[in-house]
């Protein structure tokens, strides 16, 4: 069994969202997705529209996740690796090279992103209207 990991905010879910998780989970057959909380978001100097349980429990509910777990810093990486045993670590294109020192414990892969939509410009356009 292949088991890919994920890592995201997913705050103002939307189709890109939904892309990149369908795409890891056909790399495999196990999808485990690490949301960030918004503690470390908080570290990272980001804000969320919508808080980190129920972030949580909307990317639980994606037919193609298996396992949810928070994300609470940069560090956890290699130990979540370990820890469920994954095979390949994916991220978006926009993180290339970011996660290459992960070749080490599992296949690296960076999907690419869904054109034309971010939770950067759909919070954007809100506040334009």
């Amino acid at each position: 069994m292949k088991r890919v990991i994920t890592y995201g905010t997913f705050d103002l879910f939307h189709i890109g969202h939904l892309n990149i998780l369908k795409r890891a989970k056909e790399l495999g057959d196990y999808l485990v997705v690490a949301v960030s909380s918004d503690a470390f978001n908080a570290i990272k100097g980001k804000k969320c529209a919508i808080p980190d349980s129920e972030r949580m429990a909307i990317v639980e509910a994606i037919k193609y996740v298996d396992e949810v777990i928070p994300e609470n810093s940069w560090e956890q990486k290699i130990n979540d690796i370990k820890e469920h045993n994954i095979d390949i670590f994916v991220m978006g294109s926009d993180w290339e090279g970011k996660f290459d020192y992960l070749n080490e414990y599992c296949e690296v892969v960076y999907l690419p992103r869904t054109d034309g939509i971010s939770t950067t410009k759909i919070k954007k356009d809100l506040k334009l209207k």
